[in-house]
């Protein structure tokens, strides 16, 4: 437990550490420093990143597992950046040290929630699909629409960017960079919002259903060995019911 509280420590000061980096007035005042931190916790999520292999039954099963790509991933870009140099290569390395923010994804490990979460999302991933791929037909099908009605004089210049309307204004994100001009434009776009709106809370409404199926599997899991009754939530120390300790 020590030894996890000192990592999600590690985890969010590296990453305050590459997030100051990129501030101009803090990179050059403070570069030495944050140099220095750089390479300490590069230190430190090495070995931890060597020790997992190590311990790991599996070890090639780790390393392609999501936790085991995160942990490489949060390694990786300093010692690439150590082997690539030249003026020519800035642009890369500046996006090599920026992927270093993604150590904050090991937070993930450490919170039994979002392993619930990301198991609702995984169990819920196919009906999802299908629903975006919904949504692309919709949008595809008025893209088309608004290219024959408005045409390129009113910014509708070819079906994918028709399709690029459609779906901002499905999302209901509305840009406004392309807006319709005639009334049978206005009146299919109408429809699309419409629409927009009443499909949005689908894929919410998907994954709170894995969520609450995965929330009863889980209290169904943590049995009273004294009335064998279950329903008791995770952090519950004792039966709800007789009072035995769990």
């Amino acid at each position: 437990k020590t030894f996890d509280i000192f990592l999600i420590a590690a985890i969010i000061i590296s990453v305050l550490a590459v997030i100051a980096d990129s501030v101009n007035a803090l990179h050059p005042r403070y570069d030495d420093l944050l140099l220095a931190l750089e390479w300490f916790f590069t230190i430190i999520f090495t070995v931890e990143y060597l020790a997992r292999l190590y311990c790991s039954p599996h070890p090639w099963n780790y390393a392609k597992s999501f936790y085991g790509i995160i942990d490489l991933l949060a390694i990786l870009p300093s010692y690439i950046a150590l082997a690539i140099t030249g003026a020519h290569y800035a642009l890369v390395l500046r996006l090599l040290r920026i992927l270093r923010v993604f150590r904050i994804l090991k937070l993930l490990r450490y919170s039994a929630e979002a392993n619930i979460l990301a198991r609702s999302i995984l169990q819920s991933r196919r009906k999802i699909q299908i629903f975006l791929f919904f949504v692309l037909i919709i949008a595809t099908i008025f893209g088309s629409l608004m290219f024959v009605v408005e045409g390129p004089e009113n910014g509708f210049t070819s079906i994918p960017k028709g399709i690029y309307w459609a779906i901002v204004t499905i999302t209901t994100v509305g840009y406004g960079d392309i807006v319709p001009q005639t009334i049978i434009g206005k009146g299919l776009a109408g429809v699309v919002m419409v629409i927009g709106y009443s499909i949005i809370a689908v894929p919410t409404g998907i994954i709170t259903a894995e969520l609450a199926n995965e929330l009863r599997l889980e209290r169904s899991d943590k049995k009273c060995r004294n009335c064998g009754r279950a329903g008791h939530e995770m952090e519950s120390q004792h039966c709800k019911f007789c009072g035995e300790y769990l």
